[in-house]
């Protein structure tokens, strides 16, 4: 057996036997369809659960989602998030935020502040392209959120569908968190 052991290991050598298996493997991938995609000019794909650009949702009829909780901010791990809120001084127990600012250079993109909350306010989106020259340009403020949000609403609604944290039909719609309606404001819509 040493012998035939011998032999085998000298006609390897002498054969090149493994350049060839590994030339084997490179002519068969030489004629493959090319991966590669052109960016600019071709896009991807992007799944429903892609975690892009945060942006702010508001409500059916215009209303805004956020009630200022502060509870997206201490759910990042990153604090990248800084919300400033103030209660409603024509309506008592109403917190809404007045600022609301995210750092994209500091987010990490773990969906957590999405998660965390309870009016679902927060939303991804499949937007991924922003880079820029200056950085300031990346703290996004309230404004900044909004208009994210209107622009990619439907890629926020789909990201809420995949992660189960919103559904699509009148009976999900009818129990969706809506602040109750103030005291004062039905008992003069009454008389």
């Amino acid at each position: 057996m040493d012998t035939q052991k011998q032999t085998t290991r000298l006609l390897d050598a002498v054969l090149f036997r493994e350049i060839w298996k590994a030339m084997k493997v490179t002519f068969k991938h030489m004629f493959h369809r090319p991966m590669t995609f052109q960016y600019p000019r071709e896009k991807r794909t992007i799944p429903d659960a892609h975690r892009g650009a945060l942006g702010l949702l508001r409500y059916d009829n215009g209303q805004e989602r956020c009630v200022g909780c502060d509870l997206c901010e201490a759910a990042c791990p990153s604090r990248c998030i800084k919300v400033i809120s103030e209660e409603d001084k024509s309506l008592p127990l109403q917190r809404y935020a007045t600022e609301f600012y995210i750092d994209i250079t500091k987010c990490v993109f773990c969906g957590y502040c999405v998660e965390a909350c309870p009016v679902n306010a927060l939303a991804m989106t499949k937007m991924y392209e922003y880079s820029t020259h200056d950085k300031r340009t990346l703290l996004f403020n309230k404004q900044r959120l909004y208009e994210i949000g209107e622009q990619h609403l439907e890629d926020a609604k789909k990201y809420l569908y995949a992660h189960n944290q919103e559904q699509d039909d009148e009976e999900s719609r009818a129990y969706r968190y809506h602040f109750p309606q103030p005291i004062g404001k039905t008992e003069a819509s009454d008389s």
